[in-house]
């Protein structure tokens, strides 16, 4: 069942999780699941960090003072290195700053960029917490669909222009990679959208956390990078939490060139209540950007292994249901549309009939009705006992 070669990381063997205050895996009956379900849901990784994540914890945790704590030089060295190398963009001190989650940077940005009422624009189906984020601080929430073709997402460029036209968008959202659709965005693509945002004068959050997990031939573009305007309307938001499985320790890492900008942000950010990191977190980020590459490209052909067996076994055995290609990201997102069930039948048949925890389409947009969304990072002996439930409760009542 695993990857073949000399691996030096294992990825196979099953950690349990359980009463370890895990919220995708002890907190089922208390989010009205039943006891025993497969939770292939929220999106953290069901295995371990790097050992260099563990090593430099382990080190911090002995030394045994978790005072006031912030990043030095050498934070900023690595984190520059690892988007050097990686993704080949310059990034400059000056730009960071760090942020509990990403999430809670996009409520602030709103708040900072917006006025009551505005709209701001998402696409859907995309993130929930993005739509939340919009509606909880009373902005207008503004949609431009993706359009499904072939199994494969694209982008309404006009309606996305008239949309911004029409209810006078000034802050748009981009996911990139997108969650959960699994689109890299071409080059292209994103220049496109990009354009139009300077156009019109459309400050871009880029969300992009899942950079990181990219699968060949794709591959991931910095959106502030591809053109010098970009990065004067562009808050880049990353994060080692999906790459390397520590969301739990609540870092992340904001790009903001444009210096009023990132003045009106901390402005906000500060009279929010907000400051400083979390010290475990730091440890972790600087270890993980520093060590943790080897791992992660070990962790990268393992899911997209795991990827390779879904598809393969839906198409074998589950062909009435179809899976979207994903190019980026360790989420399925699963087309039953075919099965004819309601979103709340949908729902109730994953849960109670094929006993699985996956995310229902509709949390994500209008567009999701019909479609749930998986988390495949995790041992592929557990995919497969999730793929066969499936099958068993399909057979059971088709």
């Amino acid at each position: 069942m695993g990857i073949a070669g000399n691996n030096k990381f294992d990825f196979d063997t099953i950690v349990d999780r359980r009463n370890t205050n895990s919220i995708k895996h002890d907190f089922a009956t208390r989010r009205g699941k039943p006891e025993g379900v497969i939770p292939l849901w929220v999106a953290d990784m069901d295995f371990p960090a790097p050992p260099c994540v563990i090593e430099a914890l382990t080190k911090k945790a002995n030394h045994g003072i978790f005072g006031y704590s912030d990043t030095a030089e050498e934070y900023d060295a690595v984190l520059a290195d690892w988007f050097r190398r990686r993704f080949h963009w310059q990034i400059e001190s000056d730009w960071l700053i760090k942020t509990s989650g990403i999430v809670t940077a996009i409520y602030i940005a709103i708040q900072a960029f917006t006025d009551l009422g505005a709209g701001v624009l998402i696409q859907q189906p995309v993130y929930h917490p993005f739509a939340a984020a919009i509606q909880k601080t009373n902005r207008q929430l503004v949609v431009n669909e993706l359009v499904l073709k072939d199994k494969r997402y694209e982008i309404d460029f006009d309606d996305f222009a008239e949309k911004i036209i029409r209810n006078k968008v000034k802050l748009f959202i981009l996911c990139s990679p997108h969650n959960p659709v699994g689109r890299v965005w071409t080059k292209e693509e994103l220049i496109q959208m990009g354009e139009i945002c300077q156009r019109h004068d459309v400050l871009v959050i880029a969300d992009e956390i899942h950079a990181d997990i990219i699968y060949p031939p794709h591959v991931h573009h910095v959106f502030a990078d591809l053109k010098p305007e970009f990065l004067s309307f562009t808050i880049t938001c990353t994060a080692p939490s999906k790459t390397f499985n520590l969301a739990g320790l609540h870092l992340s890492n904001l790009f903001i060139a444009n210096e009023e900008l990132r003045k009106s942000f901390l402005r906000a950010y500060q009279a929010a209540g907000l400051d400083g990191v979390n010290i475990m977190g730091i440890v972790a980020g600087e270890a993980a950007y520093k060590d943790g590459e080897e791992w992660l490209e070990e962790l990268n052909v393992y899911l997209k292994g795991n990827y390779d067996f879904l598809a393969d076994y839906i198409a074998k055995e589950l062909p009435s249901l179809k899976l979207i290609k994903a190019e980026g990201t360790y989420l399925a997102w699963l087309d039953f549309r075919k099965w004819g069930l309601s979103p709340v039948e949908l729902d109730d048949f994953v849960t109670n009939k094929a006993g699985l925890w996956l995310n229902a389409g509709t949390m994500f947009g209008i567009g999701g009705a019909g479609f749930q969304r998986m988390n495949f990072a995790c041992p592929r002996s557990i995919l497969l006992k999730a793929l066969e439930q499936l099958k068993k409760a399909e057979n059971a009542v088709r």
